[in-house]
């Protein structure tokens, strides 16, 4: 078996403060995808609480730390079966909750759309009148988006050449915590938007019992190296206000991700049996659903695995 390559990284600062001073949190592996030897240090800024991924993969080594295999690619009812099926169900009724209010000419973009899960999720259930887009980096996701029928941009949002005040609505679900300018995309977002539009955000959060757990080491939500900023209510907050938004809504949403992958990772990382290993992914119905029955509980305290942030312009 070849040796996994060892990757070209740079040294960061906090993307919303600028502060170079913070704490080391926890240290990792690539347990999922394997795709390097290095082992990868997560930090906390000692000014806004963020946490961040220090040092990082250069954005030359994209390709390497996604590989055709990532799970954004092709997250289908083929690869992934009956997990998909209650993906799909639920993340229906959650896209379709945030777009209440919106008109028949609405607009909306998706940033980081992968695959285009949620955009064929409001093309199928959706009011058939609004205009959908999306807009990812890697060219694999855009190919498999415009497969199925969406208008799907290949390319940054900072770099796009999209139109000022145009959209009602934009998405950036589980994309924040991978990109390399967090504040520089929603300033770009915000231009987009028309006034009062909204942006909504889901994120994994870090005020979580699965991080205070886990955050050593195994932490599903560090991702290892694909997540380079994680966030809590108190650094989100502050990165929207930073951006020009005004904060309507900030609250945790229930997922079982990060619980079944923080046992995963541990599971690897003491090398256990493939065996058991393949009891703790996204295409383990049965772990994901006890976990999904955990963290209900967890959200009903505000301590949900997940951040949800609706965002507006005014």
């Amino acid at each position: 078996m070849q040796t996994p390559l060892q990757l070209e990284v740079d040294s960061v600062e906090c993307c919303i403060c600028g502060s170079s001073s913070a704490t080391t949190v926890g240290r990792g592996e690539d347990y999922e995808y394997h795709t390097s030897a290095d082992t990868f240090t997560a930090v906390q800024c000692n000014s806004c609480n963020l946490i961040y991924l220090n040092p990082r993969p250069s954005v030359k080594e994209f390709e390497v730390i996604y590989p055709p295999t990532y799970h954004a690619f092709d997250f289908s009812p083929k690869q992934y079966g009956f997990v998909y099926k209650v993906r799909t169900r639920l993340e229906a009724n959650r896209s379709l909750s945030r777009c209440k209010g919106l008109g028949d000419d609405a607009r909306i973009l998706d940033v980081g759309c992968g695959d285009g899960f949620h955009l064929n999720l409001l093309k199928k259930y959706g009011n058939k009148k609004w205009t959908l887009e999306g807009i990812d980096l890697d060219k694999r996701a855009v190919e498999a988006a415009r497969k199925s029928g969406l208008n799907v941009h290949l390319g940054s949002v900072e770099e796009m050449q999209l139109p000022e005040e145009s959209f009602d609505l934009v998405f950036m679900i589980q994309t924040i915590e991978h990109v390399e300018k967090p504040a520089a995309i929603l300033s770009s977002i915000f231009k987009l938007l028309k006034k009062n539009g909204k942006l909504v955000i889901v994120t994994d959060n870090t005020d979580s019992l699965d991080f205070k757990i886990y955050k050593d080491k195994y932490w599903g939500g560090y991702h290892f190296p694909r997540h380079w900023n994680l966030f809590n209510k108190k650094s989100l907050s502050k990165l929207a206000v930073k951006s020009g938004f005004e904060v309507e809504d900030l609250s945790t949403i229930v997922s079982p991700v990060n619980w079944v992958y923080s046992i995963h990772n541990s599971l690897v990382g003491r090398k256990k049996s493939q065996w058991l290993v393949d009891r703790f992914t996204l295409k383990s119905p049965v772990s994901l659903f006890a976990f999904t029955v955990l963290d209900f509980v967890l959200q009903k305290f505000g301590r949900g695995a997940l951040l949800q942030a609706t965002l507006k312009k005014t």
